[in-house]
């Protein structure tokens, strides 16, 4: 890391979420002393009045913005206008107030749910804006990819260094295992570790298990913005991810295999898919700042059910103190 790098006031909006815990150490591991977090209770980031207190009270030179209202394709079908708004207004008013208040630089972390819905597969930058992105998950896919016009209209006109990254899924110890709002690889883990535990004879999981999907360590994606925000200065959108797919059924098998359990699998094929296809061509990142992902993808599972596990059996105990 360059040392005036390390000597920047960086602002972690987000900062207490999983992602943003992650980010937090690596920053501190690397010898950022002066970080702070944007975060509820403290502030409200699709408020302008908080963003105005935030930037007042923190004063950053940069600021990484990966602060969102987000879920699984449940919540995504639950509640559509509200992760189109809080999603757009945090987006639009932090950027903004951002460039107003004199900040170095912006690093807008967007979504792979901005996609097409059928972008040629792997995902390539350039097809961003060729088609309209899955139903299920688009209003929050667009309200964060107007992060991505904002950053480039502002960079033209203001001559402001906004820059804006599409990370694939993440996963690792620390992810949301709430199944109401839980991505697919808590929610399989936690509903394999769970049956296996009561000894069930079979879980359910939604739609037919052919769409695919990549996944990248949360580690490593800590590791990419790192990256982008020391050495990336350009306007173009740049993919974050680990470069491979996997089908639901595969994956499905693989956690049952990591967490023991061995029951029936019953796809309920009502309920949808999401996207048919996900994986990223990665190699922008490698060209612009040097990312490459290094987590093997069964060690990193391995990890996740390992922290959950842990963390599963510490609550229990908790709970039975009188």
């Amino acid at each position: 890391m360059e040392r005036n790098f390390t000597q920047k006031r960086i602002v972690v909006t987000g900062g207490r979420g999983f992602l943003g815990r992650h980010l937090l150490f690596r920053l501190a591991e690397l010898g950022c002393r002066h970080l702070a977090v944007a975060d509820l209770p403290e502030y409200h980031l699709a408020r302008r009045p908080d963003i105005l207190r935030m930037y007042r009270d923190t004063q950053p030179d940069i600021v990484i913005h990966l602060a969102a209202r987000v879920g699984g394709i449940g919540f995504n079908q639950a509640a559509p206008a509200t992760l189109f708004y809080e999603n757009l207004m945090m987006g639009t008013q932090l950027l903004h107030e951002g460039w107003r208040q004199g900040v170095e630089k912006f690093v807008a972390i967007g979504t792979i749910c901005a996609y097409p819905k059928f972008a040629p597969v792997p995902f390539r930058e350039e097809d961003l804006w060729n088609g309209y992105p899955e139903e299920t998950n688009a209003p929050y896919g667009l309200a964060k990819k107007m992060m991505l016009v904002q950053a480039q209209a502002y960079r033209q006109q203001y001559g402001f260094n906004a820059v804006f990254l599409l990370p694939v899924n993440l996963y690792g110890p620390g992810d949301n295992f709430d199944p109401r709002s839980s991505h697919v690889i808590p929610a399989l883990i936690k509903k394999c570790v769970e049956a296996r535990l009561r000894e069930e004879e079979e879980i359910v999981v939604w739609g037919t298990g052919e769409a695919t999907r990549e996944f990248l360590y949360v580690e490593d994606a800590a590791e990419a913005i790192v990256l982008a925000a020391e050495k990336y200065d350009k306007g173009d959108p740049v993919n974050i991810g680990a470069g491979f797919e996997i089908s639901i059924r595969d994956l499905v098998e693989l956690v049952s295999e990591l967490t023991g359990f061995s029951g029936r699998i019953a796809w309920d094929t009502s309920r949808p898919d999401g996207q048919p296809r996900r994986m990223l061509d990665t190699r922008r990142a490698f060209d612009e700042f040097g990312f490459r992902a290094k987590t093997d993808f069964r060690e990193g599972l391995r990890k996740t059910i390992d922290w959950y596990v842990k963390q599963r059996n510490r609550e229990m105990s908790l709970n039975e103190i009188p």
